[in-house]
Parts: C-alpha cells; sequence; structure tokens
C-alpha cells in the first residue's frame, strides 16, 4: 500500500508538470502567432485617438502580421496598410513635415495615421466600430452605399451583410485577433 501511494503521488506530480509545461508551451506559440510590436507607440496613438489599443494591435496584425515593411499589391504600406494618397492627405492634416509616401513604413508615421484615420472613420460612422472596420477596409463611400442598400442593410445604420468578401473577412478576422489580443497580453490600459 505505501507503494501504491508513493506511485500515485509520483504520478500526480508528473502529470501537473506535463500539463503546466503545455500551458507554457501554448501560451508561447499563441504570442509567435499574435506577436506584440511597438507597443509605446500603439498605446501613445491609441490614447491620442482615444482607441482601443487591442483593436490597434488587431488592425495591425490582420493588415501586416507586425511586418513594417508590408505592402499590398495595391500599394497600401507598412504596419496598418495605409494607401499613399490617403497618407499624403492625413500627413496634411496632422502637419507631419518631410512625409513622403516611403514614411508610412516608419512605424510611428504609419501607426498614427492609421489611428487617425481609424478614429476619422469611427466618427464618421457615429462610434459604430463595424462600419469604420468595414470602411478601414473597403473604404467609406462604399459602406455608405451598403448602408443605403436594403439587400445589405435592414435599417441603415448597421451592415447585415458586407458584399465584398475581403472586407466582410476582414471584419471578422480584426474582432477574432482583438479577443486573442485580450487574451493573450496585458497592454496597459490607457483606453478611455
Amino acid at each position: 500500500m505505501g507503494r501504491t501511494l508513493t506511485f500515485k503521488l509520483v504520478f500526480i506530480i508528473i502529470l501537473a508538470l506535463l500539463i503546466l509545461c503545455a500551458a507554457l508551451v501554448y501560451d508561447w506559440a499563441q504570442k509567435r502567432m499574435y506577436p506584440l510590436k511597438y507597443e509605446a507607440l500603439i498605446l501613445e496613438y491609441a490614447d491620442e485617438y482615444r482607441l482601443d489599443p487591442y483593436l490597434v494591435c488587431a488592425v495591425i496584425w490582420v493588415e501586416s502580421k507586425f511586418n513594417e515593411s508590408a505592402t499590398s499589391r495595391k500599394g497600401a504600406r507598412g504596419l496598418m496598410q495605409v494607401i499613399p494618397s490617403t497618407g499624403q492627405w492625413a500627413a496634411e492634416k496632422l502637419g507631419i513635415e518631410g512625409y513622403s509616401d516611403d514614411s508610412l513604413y516608419d512605424p510611428a508615421v504609419n501607426i498614427r495615421i492609421g489611428c487617425w484615420y481609424l478614429d476619422r472613420l469611427r466618427n464618421h460612422f457615429k462610434g459604430n466600430l463595424d462600419l469604420a472596420l468595414a470602411a478601414y477596409n473597403g473604404g467609406s463611400s462604399n459602406v455608405e452605399k451598403w448602408l443605403q442598400d436594403p439587400r445589405y442593410s435592414k435599417d441603415g445604420k448597421g451592415l447585415d451583410n458586407i458584399p465584398f468578401k475581403e472586407t466582410r473577412d476582414f471584419v471578422v478576422r480584426v474582432w477574432s485577433a482583438y479577443e486573442k489580443y485580450k487574451q493573450l497580453y496585458s497592454i496597459h490600459d490607457v483606453y478611455r
């Protein structure tokens, strides 16, 4: 009976260690899949534009997987995949001196402009983040058209269906990544 008790105790200890190791490996693997870089810049501009920093992380992850050199086939650049025409407009509004399209590869410029633009879209769509995200990906003029079309919006205030698959997938992926970032990281909460 003494040996059986010892065996059970050793088995329980080994099992507990295996579970702990599996949890650590899982957490490590998840953080490799959902990295967090440029936290100070994300916090700075999320705070400035009253955005949830987890949402900013999610947009960056979906847009570029935190690759500051990313360029889309449509010419969008950097972490938040800002289109050069949007970048030029934002740089003018924000008074960014010495701006060029290549400035969008600079994480500080890109995150600042991306957050500014996301804030403008959120304000334009009266705080509706689903609409702001759809506009971030598919264009605000398209979202405006969809809101007026009963095939896509029953009430003209929200979208029941997004006709562009890329935009529909973008919104779903951002909210999924948002939940992952909230689960994995304790970003200093500056969101108000």
